[in-house]
């Protein structure tokens, strides 16, 4: 946690345009910061089979943001709708690195510090597994591979026994490397597979 505090702190966020895009935000949402049993960990959860869009993926908790909401308030709503977790803005660590995706939206990761002793409800029109993903696993080594439809690079995070892409893989190995290891790495130029681009 302290490489992430002092990290954020001095964070330079990269923001993207929305150039006709829509804005979104996704959750990194810290428990067990306080220590326990296996020490600080983020939730993942794997889209409801039934979804328009992006069905069976994993991602992190969030959605659209709404007229008149920001990026925190979008994702404390969309955690609770989700997963059932409450937070507030005083629980918001930072922001990181806004990530444009093929299918039309930028989103905006927002670093918090959810209570710990919650116990998730998962909405399952929304979402079909949840994963507490511990600071230990997310030190797992990405892969990065080619593609014949792109020049940059589709990055892979090996999670849950299956692989996590871009964009979620992209936000969670931006937020391992300034977590774990304190250091500023940009995504931007990590590309999503071909099948989440639509």
């Amino acid at each position: 946690m302290d490489n992430l505090l002092g990290g954020l702190e001095r964070f330079d966020r990269v923001e993207v345009p929305l150039e006709g895009r829509r804005h979104a935000a996704v959750a990194l949402a810290i428990s067990g910061a306080d220590g326990g049993e296996d020490g600080s960990a983020v939730w993942l959860t794997r889209r409801a089979p039934r979804m328009r869009n992006h069905p069976g993926q994993f991602a992190l908790p969030g959605g659209g943001i709404d007229p008149g909401e920001d990026a925190a308030g979008a994702a404390i709503r969309e955690l609770g709708e989700e997963i059932g977790i409450a937070a507030d803005r005083t629980q918001v660590l930072g922001l990181l690195d806004d990530y444009p995706t093929r299918s039309g939206y930028v989103i905006t990761p927002v670093v918090l510090r959810v209570r710990d002793g919650q116990v998730p409800r998962v909405n399952p029109a929304e979402v079909s597994e949840l994963y507490r993903i511990t600071f230990r696993e997310l030190a797992v080594e990405p892969r990065f591979l080619t593609i014949p439809e792109s020049e940059r690079p589709v990055i892979q995070l090996p999670l849950v026994g299956n692989f996590v892409h871009a964009p979620t893989a992209a936000v969670l190995y931006q937020f391992r490397e300034l977590a774990l290891y304190g250091r500023v790495t940009r995504v931007d130029q990590l590309e999503q597979p071909v099948f989440a681009w639509k």
